[in-house]
């Protein structure tokens, strides 16, 4: 029995059993793609095709016959959800310890159903089961139709006398053919140097990607990357797989090219020093594994992944964001209420929507004069602000903007009031001397205790404040010598963890459904898409160099949309105002400057340039994202963010290598238009007293755009040039 087209199944569920056939496939399809599991005659759940979608989903039987690979000595090498302890040799996706002290696990097939949210989102479920013992996996396959994007999950349960230990627990476990062999891109970082991507030929043997952290778990391996097959794929040809794991925590993917030549790819959360005791009854629910396939390249890979972001999975994807003015690096711990009123004034004569009081504003017997001391005390500083928060929130409302304001709440520094009282709330070893991270620890959130402390900080600020606008969320340690002085079961820290982290976001999100938050974590360090379901954006480096910025906002650019990316324009670097400017709006746009010092000239241009971001910003937000020009292979960075329609743009241009006579010598070809429409370009966010050289009079066709492309002119006197693209 075939199950065809799972999007156009009715809402009811659609239940196949194992009794009512001997051979069943199972199409996952979406748009264009499809993932096809077979249950076999021994109830063995395998994949047998993987990639872009037939036109006729009977020849899936047939696709199994064609290949003539080396034998499979285990029957598992395509397992859609591997076990451990049988009769598997290669890595397993679960390993278990059962009540009785065996180490082996089957699982049979039993049954599948679909059932149907829309008409474009759809949840496949299916239940495997060991025979021997009471011990069962469900696997979910939640498809998005329309963009191409799959999540995965498992949930685990057993209902045997006694606890059962699980050593490993993966969410998904893929399984890829290619004729050619494999190339993975994967991502390093730290620091300032977040994305740093590699591509290499995937060899035989096993390839992790992981993280044991703790928290801030990307900082120095993002848990994103891409697989292409066959060949290295670009960015609009080749068949290739992102991967994401939505999870904020340690996470593991392991990537096995197998006797066969065939890739494994299994990912979940890092069972590293978290064997975890399942009790009878109870169910362990992995993070999803997010994937999407393109066979048209990396580009219609990270569109289609944008749009379900902002459709599906980014808190608030469809709405609007606040730009803003940031007072971090204008002054640091040093301010007083009297510096804050000026830059409230400072944020109106900008143009911008909100001023965000960033980190230094709290505790008194530690005051918060540097990052030593005070993480954990919530209470204003009475020196700096002697009136309070409210008096800054009435002020701001005065001069027509919005404030926001800069918490840290995991976090708690050795010298503060939180410490000297609950040092039992800290992750810390009793027997250990304590090592810190940027001088702090972690409050040890799978104590319901700490869950509460750290959810009354934000709801005290809110209940204090009702007017308060924007709430920017840092986190900048890692763990140290894990240990909770609440947990009894030491082993399952790391996941109570980040169950307790997400049980306070959906307190504070059920609370205050609509509050703008920055995801901070010094950096990328905890971007995610469980992350990104809380927050309305996220920093994605501390690093503000704009040359820096435009190669680490074009790799984060293929995992995450425009409007998730929080970009400020500041002093770092040494190109002019302008270029910081124009790098910062290909996102979310924000200023981190002393506005009272820039020149009348610089002035003038970022408030023009604010005015014209806020006509431009939906299609930068909500377009389609084109990268056209790559910096790490051209003197040229070109991004183009076209609307729905068709009928607009914005084209972003820099000179990226400063050589002598660097230009953009050659057309650049657009994308993402209509050929038969007819388009005009003119230059914005030219600086006051220059002129345009762009002839703003001539009319193209989008074939001849396309085919041709258009020169931005791009050379050392003009090291930043933005387009408005518009179809008349």
């Amino acid at each position: 029995m075939q199950v065809k087209h799972l999007a156009t199944l009715l809402a009811a569920p659609f239940i196949v059993c194992a009794a009512q056939a001997q051979n069943i496939n199972i199409p996952v399809q979406t748009a264009h793609n499809a993932l096809v599991l077979q249950v076999n005659n021994s109830k063995d759940l395998n994949t047998i095709y993987f990639g872009e979608k037939l036109a006729d989903a009977n020849e899936y039987e047939q696709v199994p016959g064609v290949y003539k690979q080396a034998g499979d000595y285990t029957g598992l090498l395509n397992s859609a959800y591997t076990p451990s302890g049988s009769r598997n040799l290669v890595e397993p996706a679960i390993t278990v310890t059962h009540a009785d002290g065996n180490n082996s696990l089957d699982l049979k097939y039993v049954s599948h159903t679909v059932t149907k949210t829309d008409d474009n989102v759809s949840l496949l479920s299916i239940v495997l089961k060991d025979p021997v013992y009471d011990f069962e996996v469900t696997l979910y396959y939640k498809t998005y139709f329309k963009e191409d994007v799959i999540e995965q999950w498992s949930a685990i349960r057993h209902k045997e006398k006694g606890s059962v230990v699980l050593h490993k627990f993966a969410s998904a476990n893929l399984h890829l053919k290619a004729a050619d062999g494999f190339w993975l891109t994967q991502y390093h970082g730290d620091w300032a140097k977040e994305m740093q991507p590699e591509e290499s030929k995937i060899t035989h043997g096993i390839r992790t990607l992981d993280t044991k952290l703790g928290t801030r778990a990307n900082l120095f391996q993002p848990s994103v990357f891409m697989v292409s097959m066959d060949k290295p794929a670009t960015e609009d040809a080749g068949n290739v797989l992102y991967g994401a794991l939505e999870y904020s925590g340690n996470f593991r993917v392991d990537l096995e090219l197998d006797p066969q030549d065939n890739l494994r790819i299994i990912a979940g959360i890092n069972n590293y020093a978290s064997d975890y005791t399942l009790q009878p009854n109870e169910t362990f629910t992995t993070p999803a594994f997010l994937y999407t396939f393109s066979d048209k390249g990396k580009g219609n890979a990270s569109r289609n992944l944008q749009r379900w972001a902002r459709n599906y999975k980014l808190l608030d994807g469809k709405g609007n964001r606040l730009t803003l003015l940031n007072n971090w690096e204008s002054t640091y711990f040093d301010f007083n209420e009297r510096k804050l009123f000026e830059l409230l004034k400072e944020t109106k004569s900008l143009g911008v929507d909100l001023f965000l009081l960033d980190d230094g504003w709290f505790a008194n017997k530690y005051a918060r004069n540097d990052d030593h001391t005070g993480l954990g005390d919530w209470q204003e500083n009475k020196t700096k602000l002697p009136n309070g928060i409210a008096s800054l929130v009435k002020e701001a409302q005065n001069d027509g903007v919005k404030f926001g304001i800069w918490v840290e709440p995991e976090m708690v520094s050795p010298k503060s009031e939180l410490y000297e009282k609950h040092k039992d709330w800290v992750v810390r070893q009793p027997k250990r001397d304590e090592y810190y991270f940027r001088n702090q620890l972690e409050l040890d959130l799978s104590n319901p205790q700490v869950q509460d402390f750290v959810f009354g900080i934000i709801d005290d600020l809110f209940t204090k404040n009702p007017q308060l606008a924007y709430i920017k969320w840092d986190c900048n340690a890692v763990i140290y010598n894990a240990h909770s002085a609440y947990l009894k079961n030491q082993s399952h820290f790391y996941i109570e963890y980040m169950r307790g982290l997400y049980k306070v976001l959906e307190r504070i999100r059920a609370k205050y459904p609509k509050v703008p938050m920055m995801l901070c974590s010094g950096g990328g360090g905890r971007v995610d898409y469980a992350a990104l379901q809380y927050f309305t954006e996220f920093w994605p480096s501390d690093n503000t160099d704009p040359m820096e910025r435009i190669f680490i906002q074009w790799e984060y650019s293929y995992f995450y949309p425009a409007i998730s990316s929080s970009n400020h324009v500041t002093d770092w670097g040494k190109q002019p105002l302008k270029f910081r400017t124009d790098v910062a709006m290909m996102g979310k746009l924000g200023f981190d400057i002393v506005v009272s010092k820039l020149p009348a000239n610089d002035l003038q241009f970022v408030q023009g340039a604010v005015k014209t971001y806020n006509a431009l910003k939906p299609i930068i937000w909500q377009g389609d994202q084109y990268r056209l020009s790559n910096p790490r292979e051209s003197n040229v960075a070109s991004i183009l963010y076209v609307n729905e329609q068709q009928s607009a743009g914005v084209i972003f241009n820099y000179l990226v290598n400063n050589r002598y006579d660097v230009h953009s010598a050659t057309p650049i070809r657009l994308k993402g238009l209509k050929p038969a429409g007819k388009y005009k370009i003119k230059e914005v966010n030219v600086y006051p007293g220059t002129k345009s050289t762009i002839d703003e009079s001539k009319t193209y066709s989008g074939d001849f755009l396309m085919k041709v492309g258009f020169n931005p002119d791009v050379n050392s006197h003009r090291t930043s040039v933005v387009l408005q693209i518009d179809e008349i």
